[in-house]
């Protein structure tokens, strides 16, 4: 089983907020997660991020590998890979 962190898109049309979960490659985009692990609003200016750090950490440290938008927006929380 290979696990990723990845989006989860949400909301409304114009109105998108995308949720950070932990989540096996064979699962659709939108479909069944492990763990909800934080949010995303890019609909905001500056946009909002929330994160649970440490159970990135405990994911990542097992394996998990972070998707290329999520391994930046993680960067950008102050979160090393």
């Amino acid at each position: 089983m290979s696990v990723v962190i990845r989006l989860k898109t949400m909301g409304t049309k114009k109105k998108i907020k995308h949720r950070i979960v932990v989540t096996d490659t064979r699962f659709p985009r939108n479909g069944r997660f492990l763990e909800e692990i934080g949010f995303l609003d890019s609909s905001k200016n500056p946009p909002v991020l929330s994160v649970k750090a440490d159970r990135v950490e405990h994911w990542l440290k097992h394996g998990a590998r972070p998707s290329e938008t999520v391994a930046s927006a993680l960067k950008k929380a102050g979160i090393k890979r």
